[in-house]
């Protein structure tokens, strides 16, 4: 805002993730504050005086290559990005700057990873036209001190996430739980799929997460609808009135949770306590394991909590029977729901007089 004549591009790998995370952190801060800034929702454009922030996602490289004269590109979650993708950003950033040198900024937790080794060799040996900002929670004075007990919480639930999250350094997530999902687009939901119902983690200061699923034999189809905090249960009631119309089918919710469900069930909803006892959380895990998950694009959080979700270790390294309890709200809703319905089980046909004499 103190700055003159100013293009800058915001991007992140797809649509979906960028318009729920860096487009709506901008919108929550101007609301915020009451900044004067133009918000135009449609083409996802900031404006204020003679600058402009332009919102535009990496998978629409058309749209990114018509912007010729870029001062300012931040590439959020850079982990998301190729060592091509950050060469033809920073080829972007080549406007006429009338307040200093254009930048590229780039922001990630540092998650080891095949693909990035060109990202891990930038930041410990920096080119002399690379500046390497490093930094953590402690430098943040904006943080709810939930947050800030979650984060340091991680060094007794798992080294691995309290180096990547809390210390930000470099470090590889072993030990993942899933691998049996894949992302689809929008449309690849199908329109026959009948057998559908849902999963509500509850939350206040952490999210209040819930996932619907589709089932088709072992296929599971899942989208997530809810991630949000500080949600009143009369709040989460008129969320569900929107999110899901026809109120008589499951939903299968925290069974912490009692009363919260009773008021639900009193909204008219079908809603019922998930089953939890000695290993549940592993049952139910293997219960998950049996599908396979197409989760649509849109499900910014479902996706990064698929990636990240992993078994604690020991000291050694092995994986025991335990889940790391970190960001895995949708996680748990899924598990609730695939955890709770008994799965179709595989018949034999017989086809043809196979008895007669």
């Amino acid at each position: 805002m103190t700055f003159r004549n100013v293009r800058m591009v915001v991007t992140r790998r797809t649509g979906p993730a960028l318009a729920k995370s860096a487009w709506l952190l901008f919108r929550d801060i101007i609301s915020k504050y009451d900044l004067p800034v133009e918000t135009n929702k449609v083409e996802r454009v900031l404006s204020y005086a003679d600058n402009e922030i332009y919102f535009v996602p990496l998978d629409d490289p058309e749209k990114l290559k018509s912007f010729e004269k870029i001062n300012y590109v931040w590439a959020e979650e850079l982990t998301e990005l190729t060592l091509k993708d950050y060469m033809q950003l920073n080829i972007r950033c080549r406007g006429e700057n009338l307040n200093g040198q254009n930048r590229l900024f780039g922001s990630f937790n540092p998650i080891e990873k095949p693909g990035l080794e060109w990202l891990k060799a930038l930041t410990e040996h920096p080119t002399e036209n690379v500046e390497i900002h490093h930094s953590t929670y402690k430098d943040n004075p904006f943080l709810e001190q939930d947050y800030i007990d979650e984060l340091e919480n991680l060094k007794n639930l798992d080294e691995t996430y309290h180096l990547i999250y809390a210390k930000g350094i470099w470090a590889i997530a072993k030990n993942s739980i899933y691998n049996n999902w894949h992302t689809i687009p929008e449309s690849g939901w199908p329109v026959d799929v009948t057998r559908i119902g849902y999963g509500l983690d509850f939350g206040y200061n952490r999210p209040t997460a819930l996932i619907e699923i589709g089932l088709m034999g072992n296929e599971a189809y899942e989208r997530e609808l809810l991630y949000e905090t500080h949600l009143t249960n009369q709040e989460l009631i008129d969320r569900l009135k929107f999110l899901i119309p026809n109120r008589r089918r499951l939903i299968v919710a925290d069974s912490a949770e009692p009363d919260r469900i009773s008021e639900i069930q009193l909204a008219g909803f079908n809603c019922v306590p998930c089953d939890k006892g000695k290993d549940s959380i592993r049952l139910g895990i293997d219960r998950v394991k049996r599908y396979r998950c197409h989760i649509v694009e849109t499900s910014v959080n479902l996706i990064d909590e698929k990636r990240i979700y992993k078994w604690k270790e020991d000291k050694e390294g092995n994986a025991l029977d335990e889940p790391v309890d970190y960001k895995n709200h949708l996680m748990d809703a899924e598990r609730y729901l695939l955890g709770f319905i008994k799965p179709i089980k595989p018949r034999m046909i017989v086809v043809g007089n196979m008895f007669d004499k």
